[in-house]
């Protein structure tokens, strides 16, 4: 296998069942926002739903940006540590940005806001892969790969990770 440069998102799905006092955190901040930020779509009142409000007016898909300027500052709690997300070693993968996206939500029903966070990491070196895991290093490892890379770690791959950036 030829090594190669990656950059990986985890796509984390967030509504009202969740148990993680964090992500309660997430959704309440953001659903507020949203509450806020929706009403200039929705001027007369008409529309419930955030389908709804892109459908009459497309300018409405900047809520997905708007409604997540609420949850930087918990984002930054994290420590740049990915919840939900561990090596086979039991560490959890560090990320680089996030991105906040609406899935739904609805003005009147709290309980239909949904959220996903994509996790985006920095660089990471892919060095192999061994069925559905991958053998992967932070940052750019080419050079030592030739002596030996000692601070690597394995990871499960699962529906919720894709490769967003690859590079030979």
């Amino acid at each position: 296998m030829a090594t190669a440069l990656i950059k990986i998102s985890y796509r984390r799905f967030i509504n009202s069942n969740t148990k993680d006092p964090f992500e309660q955190y997430l959704l309440t901040a953001s659903y507020e926002e949203f509450l806020m930020k929706s009403q200039t779509y929705n001027l007369e009142g008409k529309y419930k739903t955030f389908t709804e409000l892109k459908a009459s007016d497309g300018r409405a898909n900047s809520l997905h940006y708007k409604s997540g300027f609420a949850i930087g500052g918990f984002m930054e709690k994290l420590n740049k540590k990915i919840p939900g997300l561990y090596d086979t070693a039991g560490q959890q993968v560090l990320f680089d940005i996030y991105r906040f996206e609406l899935i739904e939500s609805n003005i009147a029903d709290k309980s239909a806001h949904t959220i996903a966070i994509h996790y985006i990491t920095d660089t990471l070196t892919l060095i192999n892969s061994f069925g559905d895991n991958l053998l992967l290093a932070y940052g750019d490892k080419t050079e030592q790969l030739k002596d030996g890379v000692e601070d690597c770690f394995m990871m499960k791959l699962n529906e919720n990770i894709s490769i967003v950036s690859y590079t030979l």
